[in-house]
């Protein structure tokens, strides 16, 4: 990779690398609070009444873990993938197969940014039970953890394109 390239590349990693820095703890403080939530709960139903809200907190807060943890195994390439072929071609064939997968996914995460808008704004109008939260911010998540996911697709596009060879790393370390 040329000197232009990795100029070119390095704000758009970083960008990368500060999203994940940013999801990384509020997914590990909302497993926190999943935690101690469903602690309240089981304490409180079997010494006390049942704490009413913390059924719909739980919820909600696995549904937020779930999409944000999925930008974090997205960023790592964590997620369930045959790579075999893929990883059995030479150099460019390699490249060009990796970008076409990307740009499969890009289409889907993009797909999924637009109906997740879509039914964040039908369900604005709805409350949930307990807590009488706007469904809005439940459903949020959705187009975010998309939109999140295409910009790592995106990234790696480009890194690809520009003769980067941007294969994820168990420990996430990046090459300066």
């Amino acid at each position: 990779m040329t000197f232009s390239a990795h100029s070119l590349l390095r704000p758009l990693r970083w960008s990368e690398r500060a999203l994940d820095a940013t999801i990384a703890p509020v997914v590990f403080t909302a497993m926190a609070a999943l935690i101690g939530v469903i602690t309240l709960q089981i304490v409180s139903r079997v010494f006390f009444t049942a704490v009413g809200w913390t059924e719909e907190v739980a919820r909600f807060l696995l549904v937020w873990i779930t999409f944000l943890a999925a930008t974090l195994a997205f960023r790592r390439g964590r997620h369930i993938a045959v790579t075999f072929v893929v990883d059995a071609l030479p150099g460019l064939p390699r490249r060009l197969a990796r970008i076409a997968a990307l740009l499969v996914s890009l289409g889907f995460l993009l797909g999924l940014v637009t109906i997740g808008w879509e039914y964040m704004q039908v369900q604005s109008f709805q409350k949930s039970a307990s807590l009488r939260l706007s469904m809005t911010w439940v459903y949020a998540v959705i187009p975010l953890s998309a939109a999140i996911m295409a910009w790592y697709a995106l990234v790696d596009i480009a890194g690809l394109a520009l003769g980067d060879d941007p294969v994820p790393h168990a420990d996430d370390e990046e090459q300066p």
